[in-house]
């Protein structure tokens, strides 16, 4: 078995508790208007790596994870080669390293999700015809993920990108709250929008959907964070 891979960031302190190694994986069934990574969409790209071989990058890192820290696989989308991180989540377990997987929640592997010790999940929308907008798929998926983690009582860390005009009312976050309620939820984060993918778009020959919207405040940030408490 061999996975392809787009690039792995060391002593990440960002994707998930503690100092980690973060995993780019390669392929993505989404096409988010907002992504910042479109060249991680080609699920035919990136470098390909037997389980154990990326276990062995991983694990160099260990004497930096101390009790916090660990893998985490992120992409593109994680799940679409989820036998390949199934596996390797399995190696880090033996190992005694902690995993995430950053994942859109549109794809379920369930012996993934379950290897796993936690979950980030990105939730792109609450609203059927706004997440079919921003993202070019059903989000019926996304919904049976969080299901089946409500179901195992798989630890959870949310995140939703805000973007000015698409998803920053009261009405928004309420239905965000609804969405989550019931999960095993560890932590809440919203993130404000950002540009800061764009040169890769045009380096693609894409069309940035949104050149347009602005990125929020720092005060609209915090009002829309308030709702969630």
């Amino acid at each position: 078995m061999r996975g392809r891979v787009h690039s792995i960031e060391t002593l990440g302190a960002l994707d998930g508790p503690g100092i980690r190694t973060v995993v780019f994986m390669q392929g993505c069934p989404l096409r988010c208007a907002y992504c910042h990574n479109p060249d991680t969409w080609n699920a035919k790209g990136g470098v390909l790596y037997t389980p154990n071989e990326l276990f062995e990058r991983v694990k160099r890192f260990k004497p930096y994870f101390k009790s916090e820290g660990g893998l985490t696989l992120s992409g593109g989308e994680p799940l679409l080669q989820g036998d390949f991180c199934a596996e390797v989540l399995r190696l880090c377990r033996n190992e005694g390293i902690k995993t995430a997987i950053d994942t859109s929640g549109y794809i379920l592997h369930k012996e993934a999700v379950d290897l796993a010790d936690l979950i980030i999940l990105d939730i792109k929308h609450t609203s059927p015809e706004r997440y079919k907008a921003l993202t070019g798929a059903d989000i019926e998926k996304s919904f049976e993920f969080l299901d089946y983690c409500k179901k195992t009582h798989k630890p959870l860390w949310i995140r939703q990108v805000i973007l000015t005009g698409i998803n920053d009312t009261k009405e928004d976050m309420e239905a965000l709250k609804s969405l989550i309620k019931g999960a095993n939820v560890k932590k809440t984060e919203l993130l404000p929008y950002h540009k800061m993918g764009v040169e890769k778009w045009d380096r693609l020959g894409l069309n940035y959907p949104l050149k347009d919207t602005e990125s929020p405040t720092e005060q609209k940030m915090e009002e829309l964070s308030r709702l969630l408490l």
